[in-house]
């Protein structure tokens, strides 16, 4: 599959390109008193960071620390003015600012991530925080699309960075440091881990939602487990099945082209790994009552989920954020507490088990990221150009500092309903 053309290139060594990149090409308009404030704010915050964030090759802010490179402060601040944190990676993509060490100022960020905007704009956030546009909500037809945008840009992208068993979510290493020799074992882990979860053995009914590139289908089949696999992703559906074809279980596997709540049927096991993240927090109930509708008396679900904390996710719910701009469209990352209040007021399903492991998550990415950099001329080869790979640069490191500070986790979660005599 060739690159979508919001990604394509001609010319690699021009500016972005306006038509692609619009909000990247040109910074955006904004008020002298807006850019002013949004001044006043970031310098304050940089200040009181261990960093060094050097002005235009002349001035320091910061404690000292990894250094953040702004070369051009106006076009940073007006940004940041005029969409906050969108405008902070709109910037980056536009190579207005850089950072030897990406993740190291990432991290910092996200250390301080509840501290970073004055309490007292915190509490105005709905008058100056942009909102997420009504086309992203994910309802079955918006899904798709939501869907398409991240996973449909090229299987041969994503075989650039991941390991050979396509598995784009946190591995589970032995130890660390992890090396990329070893994540297809500890892939693998990942995976046994979920399946030995949910109990998955010979003669399972198995229903996994978000089919990736078939993995944990092969790995299920080869218990000698029944599986119905769905996914939104015409690429992925087409590989998966290819290489469920190639390890010969094409007679226990379906894959199909399907939204999880038209799903019919009973199930002994239902696993999901980082599907959640994509279902939109107003889709959240449905979610977990479809769970619910399909799982056989007795059964169990298990999930692989990235979460946040609840103090955040309250706060910034309604946030129309970067990622949500550029990478995973509808995206929104619950927090464990948002799925114990949905599962106890809207199912009959209880959380059994919790494991969390989000420091193989750091890994798992900074290799993903090592890999991304490492193969940029085949990127380029594949008709993405230097404004997309600064994109996905900054979205695996971004992802990264998430995972390094504590803000984020992943969890592995066991459910099972509570059964009423």
């Amino acid at each position: 599959m060739t690159a979508p053309t919001s990604a394509l290139s001609a010319d690699h060594t021009s500016g972005p390109d306006p038509e692609r990149w619009p909000d990247v090409a040109t910074p955006p308009r904004a008020s002298r008193a807006r850019t002013a404030v949004a001044e006043r704010v970031v310098r304050r915050a940089l200040g009181r960071l261990p960093l060094r964030a050097r002005l235009a090759g002349a001035e320091d802010i910061g404690l000292g620390g990894p250094l953040m490179d702004v070369r051009d402060p106006d076009a940073f601040f007006r940004r940041i003015g005029a969409s906050g944190l969108i405008g902070f990676g709109e910037s980056y993509m536009a190579g207005e600012w850089d950072a030897p060490d990406l993740v190291g100022v990432l991290t910092v960020l996200a250390d301080n991530a509840a501290d970073l905007v004055p309490r007292s704009l915190q509490r105005l956030r709905g008058l100056w925080a942009l909102r997420r546009p009504a086309a992203q909500l994910n309802t079955p037809e918006g899904s798709r699309d939501n869907i398409s945008h991240h996973y449909d840009l090229s299987n041969e992208l994503f075989a650039l960075f991941l390991d050979e068993t396509l598995s784009y979510s946190s591995a589970v290493f032995r130890g660390f440091p992890a090396e990329y020799d070893l994540l297809p074992a500890a892939q693998h882990r990942k995976i046994d881990r979920l399946l030995d979860t949910a109990g998955v053995t010979e003669g399972t009914r198995l229903l996994e939602i978000g089919t990736g590139w078939g993995e944990l289908a092969v790995r299920a089949a080869a218990r000698g487990a029944r599986v119905l696999t769905v996914t939104l992703s015409a690429e992925q559906r087409d590989l998966a099945r290819a290489r469920i074809r190639a390890a010969g279980f094409e007679d226990r596997v379906e894959v199909r082209l399907s939204d999880y709540r038209q799903v019919d049927g009973a199930f002994d096991a239902i696993v999901s790994v980082e599907m959640i993240e994509a279902v939109g927090a107003e889709f959240w109930p449905v979610y977990f009552r479809t769970l619910d509708r399909l799982l056989a008396p007795g059964g169990r679900v298990a999930l692989q989920a990235i979460t946040m904390p609840d103090d955040r996710l309250r706060a910034s719910r309604s946030t129309y954020t970067w990622i949500q701009k550029y990478i995973f469209p509808g995206g929104l990352l619950p927090s464990t507490e948002a799925i114990e209040r949905i599962t106890t007021g809207h199912t009959g399903l209880r959380t059994a088990q919790r494991v969390g492991f989000g420091a193989h998550y750091a890994e798992t990415l900074r290799l993903w990221r090592e890999r991304f950099t490492e193969r940029a001329a085949e990127v380029d080869a594949l008709g993405f150009d230097a404004v997309f790979r600064r994109m996905w640069t900054f979205y695996l490191a971004y992802s990264e500092a998430g995972f390094r500070s504590g803000y984020l986790d992943v969890q592995q979660l066991l459910l099972t309903r509570e059964e009423t005599a």
